[in-house]
């Protein structure tokens, strides 16, 4: 479970987020929504660990990200919107070196490298440097770097830009399999066609705030909305809360 509480943040003059507060449960996919500059990387940024917040906290399962960084870490898996490799490493090195940073060795992380080698069908292009790989390519190597230590949190910003349509619908299969598994997935996305068809709970920020919180359901009921894009719409421009 990912957890914040009263996150507030200001960068000089601007105020990034404004106790910002929500709950990402376990076994669900909850999508983090919002315009640019709304506070949404600010707001992974601090369930990573990697800002000083002016008050309030993040939490996975319970650790205080500032407080208990290696433990939270340890149970988090993030696929930021940067996704740099190591480009004279193999995809199969590459993820190696993420697992040992997890405290993985021998054959369990060897068993885990080959797992997820199977199940993201990376076969092909294993033992490549992944110098020149396609961007879905990269994608699956950061998915399988994210994954490695089995984490029970899954952190996924903006996962498919870039990616074609079978590329597309692969994730989002896995996407789903994650949830089935009982992980907490917390998606940052803009498309709302990925929100409609893979997330159970909304939270939707704006101005470093967050407007609305619920299943699409509900607040598809509260807007007057047929579709999640015109709902959206009207929460951020109109500013009031939502929260269910």
């Amino acid at each position: 479970m990912i957890e914040t509480v009263q996150l507030h943040k200001k960068y000089d003059a601007v105020t990034a987020l404004h106790d910002v507060s929500f709950t990402a449960e376990n076994g669900c996919i909850t999508g983090l929504l919002g315009p640019n500059g709304a506070g949404k990387s600010t707001t992974l940024r601090a369930i990573y660990g990697l800002i000083k917040l002016d008050h309030g906290k993040a939490a996975v399962d319970g650790f205080n990200t500032a407080e208990n960084p290696v433990e939270a870490r340890s149970r988090l898996g993030a696929l930021p919107d940067k996704r740099g490799l190591y480009p004279r490493l193999t995809a199969r090195e590459n993820i190696q070196y993420f697992g040992r940073l997890h405290g993985m060795n021998g054959s369990d992380l060897d068993k885990k490298i080959e797992r997820l080698i199977d199940l993201l069908d990376m076969k092909e292009f294993a033992h490549r440097r992944t110098l020149g790989f396609s961007t879905g390519q990269q994608l699956k190597v950061n998915i399988a770097r994210a994954l490695i230590h089995d984490p029970p949190n899954v952190l996924l910003d903006e996962p498919t830009n870039g990616l074609d349509v079978m590329s597309t619908r692969a994730l989002r299969t896995l996407i789903l399999r994650l949830c089935d598994e009982g992980k907490c997935v917390l998606l940052s996305t803009h498309i709302m066609q990925e929100v409609s068809a893979l997330c159970q709970n909304i939270v939707i920020i704006a101005n470093g705030k967050v407007n609305a919180a619920g299943p699409p359901d509900v607040l598809l009921a509260e807007t007057g909305e047929e579709n999640l894009e015109d709902a959206f719409i009207q929460i951020i421009g109109s500013g009031e809360g939502l929260m269910r």
